[in-house]
């Protein structure tokens, strides 16, 4: 047998640097649905045109609530967040938007991360159209997923809204 066949990775500078991995191009993006009870959370893919859903977060105190999500921004090499924005159908700010805005301003401070405020005005309506139609029942096992989502009703609505943009923006 040749010497350079039993050698690995014999030919590997003529066939150029390796690929970057796409977690390495793109950070990914991460969606919460933040009500007083329970936070849906969803995730980008790593190139930023899908979501799925994570978990439904149980909150106790802000100090663990923060922990937790800490975990999954580690965890998923997140480079952005969206933070649903439950206004009022007039527009106006709600009880619960003040809320969310609370927490979005939680995220800047204690990770430092770009935060979005993203509509969310029917989220959860449109969610639970979407469990209906997938033959989910209610009661608890509803509960435990109505948040996540919405979390990815969110978060694809984001992600939809920037791809629109940026292929305007090329067409100019």
């Amino acid at each position: 047998m040749d010497a350079d066949r039993t050698q690995p990775h014999a030919n590997a500078t003529e066939a150029g640097p390796a690929e970057p991995q796409p977690s390495a191009l793109v950070r990914r993006i991460v969606a919460f649905d933040v009500g007083d009870r329970r936070i849906g959370v969803a995730v980008s893919d790593p190139l930023g045109y899908t979501a799925q859903p994570l978990f439904t977060l149980h909150r106790t105190t802000k100090r663990a609530d923060l922990k937790s999500v800490a975990r999954v921004l580690r965890k998923h090499d997140v480079a952005e967040a969206v933070v649903g924005n439950p206004l009022y159908m007039s527009g106006d700010q709600s009880p619960q938007a003040a809320k969310a805005q609370a927490f979005a301003e939680d995220l800047r401070t204690e990770f430092g991360l770009t935060v979005h405020l993203w509509d969310e005005r029917l989220s959860t309506a449109e969610a639970h159209r979407h469990l209906d139609a997938g033959g989910h029942a209610g009661g608890r096992e509803r509960k435990g997923i109505i948040d996540q989502v919405a979390a990815v009703l969110i978060l694809q609505s984001f992600l939809d809204a920037r791809a629109n943009q940026i292929a305007r923006s090329a067409r100019e």
